[in-house]
């Protein structure tokens, strides 16, 4: 459906691509990954037709149709929502409002005669007009849209919401070939994961550009890198990727590093003999082997990890915030009733629940944004509170430029280590000089993470902090955070994110809070949640009524309606479970057996110069690691339920 072959683009002595080549076909869903400044949007550009190719080409299918959605910007004018969601073809919505006005009994007053046509009503049956209208305001309630919106115009609603009617849109339209960069930026965590949902079942082809793992796990079937100028193709989802790439980058390294050797071992011939008449010869036959030889080019350096130390708050007594019997409505809406929590010091707190729950209502009372009602918020010995948001960045001078913003900080580093820490999160270059005025919403939410890492509070309370945000900034970003020795609590739908920093739950859910002590796996392992995506927007029991206050969950003993089962019951189900385990365990070093035997293979340069064994390898690589894991939480299950037995 589209093929690219020796395509080249640059821009000065910027090379972007150089003889790239790519391959999309019906039914393929792929990412597209790659440091910032690689050139994603740039190949969208391309395979657009909104700027050429220096070199190549760029060949289309015939009749197929590619549909584009832009990562911040997208047009708007006297339409309303549904009008947009409707726009399938050039002239759909000026039927649309014409029969909607016929069918209302009102007179026309057309612009052209024709159009009052008797064709309207044909033209637009023949685009299946009703039928369009139907399907769109279905994708608008989908994203997110209440009926009373539709015929609200467009250009009342936020930026975010206006991507959201374009992203109806295209879902509308059916497009053969989905082009989507950073689609899940404006949504919220239900809506992406209905708009995950939806995708899954798309019919036609997807090529993605997400900063989100789990978003990409979900949905993909192949990853396409960026990476030295070239399009690397990688098939799974992100996941298999990341292992996939690892492994090729540790075998291009041993291939890297022998080759080296090789060559420097000729070399020294050819620099001890050259002068010799009687070794001339031969060294002069090394130069040229040496020559003829096809260089193995070292892989690229991992540029995403933050190889430098923060600067750390002073250290908060043991309990850090408290709220006490705390209420808090929205007028005649109560979100809590009589609410206890407690944070103390070194917990990384995830807060987790259906959208409306009162999440980000939690994180703006414990950074006294908003008052309690009636209780207490309080704070322990020696804490000092930091809250971020996308209300933070209106503290930033507008005057400023980037890098006077960042050294505007009481920490005593130096411009270097300010100048480092930007180029983490995408301000290199020229690009520090730029006046805060003049950056976009998603600069300057990188902006206040800078200002708020260089000079942290004991206590981090963060809503969101991933958006805006591109994989590299995310790994520095949870690079700073692993290193911060304070308290965090945080709001985040990036589930690679909660996974590398949480380790600690707590459910919010009808003015409810359920802690879970342990980690996010240990929250879905608990909770038995249909995916780590579905956790995250799970509700509950919320009637606080007929549910008593919640207690640790990891405390609890699981409750039944059942009869209490007889002790020789409980010993023949614990000596089942005891055979599973073991059984479990064997199958557990027989897997990590044979992923370290693989990985060895993996380390031998041989294996690379056999293209299809090297591939093949990799896929049982890939294969084994996708077996431990399954197996790894098999038994850690079936363990757990052992222990919970009681057998005396």
């Amino acid at each position: 459906m589209l093929t690219l072959s020796g395509v080249s683009k640059s821009y000065g002595d910027r090379v972007l691509f150089a003889d790239a080549a790519l391959q999309v076909n019906r039914g393929d869903r792929i990412g597209l990954v790659g440091p910032n400044g690689a050139g994603k949007s740039t190949l969208f550009g391309l395979i657009l037709g909104e700027e050429p190719a220096d070199d190549g080409r760029i060949d289309k299918e015939r009749g197929a149709t590619i549909g584009f959605l832009p990562q911040e910007s997208a047009p708007v004018g006297d339409e309303t929502v549904v009008e947009i969601a409707c726009s399938v073809s050039k002239d759909f919505v000026q039927l649309m409002r014409i029969v909607k006005k016929w069918d209302a009994g009102h007179p026309v007053e057309a612009s052209h005669p024709e159009d009052l046509h008797d064709d309207v009503h044909e033209r637009f049956h023949e685009q299946n007009g009703y039928a369009v209208e139907a399907k769109a305001k279905q994708l608008l309630a989908g994203l997110g849209f209440k009926p009373e919106q539709f015929d609200k115009p467009a250009r009342e609603l936020s930026g975010g919401w206006v991507m959201r009617a374009h992203l109806a849109r295209l879902l509308t339209q059916e497009p053969d070939l989905l082009m989507l960069d950073e689609p899940t930026n404006h949504l919220d965590l239900e809506t992406l994961l209905w708009f995950q949902d939806y995708l899954q079942g798309y019919p036609g082809a997807l090529l993605v550009i997400s900063h989100d793992r789990e978003f990409l796990d979900e949905l993909v079937n192949a990853v396409v890198e960026i990476r030295q100028q070239r399009l690397v193709r990688y098939t799974g989802n992100y996941s298999q990727y990341v292992v996939q790439r690892d492994a090729a980058d540790a075998q291009q390294l041993a291939a890297f590093k022998t080759q080296q050797k090789e060559i420097a071992h000729l070399q020294a011939f050819v620099d001890r003999f050259k002068a010799k008449a009687s070794k001339a010869s031969q060294a002069q036959s090394k130069m040229k082997q040496i020559e003829r030889i096809e260089r193995v080019e070292a892989p690229v350096g991992d540029d995403k990890k933050v190889g430098f130390r923060f600067p750390q708050p002073i250290r908060s007594g043991q309990r850090v915030v408290w709220l006490q019997d705390a209420h808090f409505a929205y007028g005649d809406k109560p979100v809590y009733r009589g609410v206890d929590f407690e944070v103390e010091r070194g917990e990384r707190i995830v807060l987790v629940g259906p959208n409306g729950a009162g999440k980000s209502t939690l994180l703006k009372l414990l950074a006294d944004k908003l008052q309690p009602q009636r209780g207490v918020r309080a704070l322990g010995h020696n804490v000092t509170a930091g809250y971020y948001s996308q209300y933070r960045v209106d503290m930033l001078k507008p005057e400023r430029t980037v890098l006077a913003e960042a050294l505007d900080t009481e920490s005593k580093v130096t411009e270097q280590f300010v100048r480092t820490l930007l180029g983490s999160f995408l301000f290199s270059g020229d690009s520090v000089f730029k006046k805060v005025d003049v950056l976009s919403g998603g600069e300057k939410s990188r902006l206040a993470l800078v200002k708020l890492l260089l000079d942290p509070p004991n206590l981090l309370l963060m809503d969101e902090p991933t958006t805006h945000l591109d994989m590299g900034s995310i790994d520095a970003l949870v690079g700073a955070l692993k290193q911060f020795e304070g308290t965090l609590v945080f709001i985040s739908h990036d589930v690679w994110f909660i996974r590398a920093l949480a380790n600690k739950v707590v459910h919010v859910a009808g003015g409810v809070l359920t802690p879970y002590l342990g980690d996010y796996d240990f929250y879905l392992h608990k909770t038995k949640a249909l995916s780590a995506r579905a956790a995250l927007t799970a509700g509950g029991a919320t009637d606080k009524k007929d549910k008593p206050k919640a207690k640790e969950v990891a405390a609890q003993k699981p409750a039944s309606a059942a009869p209490t089962p007889s002790k020789s019951d409980v010993q023949k189900q614990a000596k089942k479970l005891q055979q599973q385990v073991q059984k479990l365990e064997q199958q557990v070093e027989a897997a990590e057996a044979k992923k370290r035997t693989l990985a060895a293979q993996l380390e031998d340069p041989a294996v690379w110069r056999d293209g299809p064994r090297a591939d093949a390898l990799q896929k049982e690589f890939a294969a084994a690691t996708s077996a431990l894991t399954r197996l790894t939480a098999e038994w850690e299950a079936a363990a757990t339920q052992l222990e919970s037995l009681d057998v005396r």
